[in-house]
């Protein structure tokens, strides 16, 4: 068989990057844009902006899964570069929510002292909690780049390990958790922040049972043997 071509690892490493940073961007915005005062009084116009920028965001994930949009994509472009234009979609799309949020006026606390430095550790722990929880899953895969990889070659594609161990014993999404964690910790929470920590985790909270529906389609009574040994979603006894 074939090696994958040269162009296709390029946009896949490409799509991998583009990836990276729209996380480092989202980090640089959370902790330094939206914290910064905001010299305007409206409040449900930007409000309702925001929420209207994140659902166009979420929207991205329902539409690439239906079956017409796949197969536009895989009328234009080779299916082992499927999951990359995924990818490329979402790290545009989240970039640009990222850098057209809304400012809010108003701030909701404060936290200064011990309390402050608490608050610095939670969201250290929730970077160093994503790191962990990402350890757990083939980051590269999710990117795209495997699947270009392995394209041309005649192995079959290996079917995903369920882990149910480390953080995965503890909430059934680590990474959804760590990000609640992340985003709610803040010392100075802002009315910016927390439209934005509010509408991303609410979005993520709606997203996990149609998430689970596939991952009891893969796994089957194994996934559900693990619901059922441990019950928290995401949020430690609440959800």
């Amino acid at each position: 068989m074939a090696p994958p071509r040269p162009a296709f690892l390029v946009v896949a490493w490409s799509g991998a990057v583009a990836f990276a940073a729209s996380l480092i961007v989202f980090v640089y915005c959370y902790l330094v844009t939206f914290g910064r005062p905001v010299a305007t009084d409206s409040i449900l116009a930007p409000l309702l902006t925001n929420f209207l920028l994140f659902s166009l965001f979420a929207l991205h994930h329902s539409v690439f899964a239906r079956a017409g949009v796949k197969t536009l994509v895989h009328g234009v472009a080779p299916r082992a570069l499927e999951r990359s234009i995924y990818t490329w979609a979402a790290s545009a799309l989240f970039t640009a929510v990222c850098l057209t949020w809304q400012p809010i006026p108003g701030r909701l606390y404060e936290l200064t002292g011990l309390a402050g430095l608490v608050a610095y550790a939670a969201q250290a722990v929730g970077l160093v909690l994503t790191i962990r929880a990402s350890r757990a899953l083939d980051v590269l895969d999710l990117a795209g780049v495997r699947a270009v990889q392995r394209a041309g070659q005649a192995t079959d594609v290996p079917q995903p390990a369920l882990n149910t161990h480390g953080l995965y014993g503890f909430v059934r999404h680590p990474l959804y958790f760590s990000w609640a964690l992340f985003v709610f910790s803040t010392p100075s929470m802002t009315a910016t922040r927390a439209a934005f920590a509010v509408i991303s985790t609410g979005y993520l909270m709606l997203a996990i049972p149609l998430e689970e529906r596939g991952l009891i389609d893969t796994f089957g009574r194994d996934y559900r043997e693990y619901q059922q040994r441990v019950r928290s979603r995401m949020i430690p006894w609440l959800y």
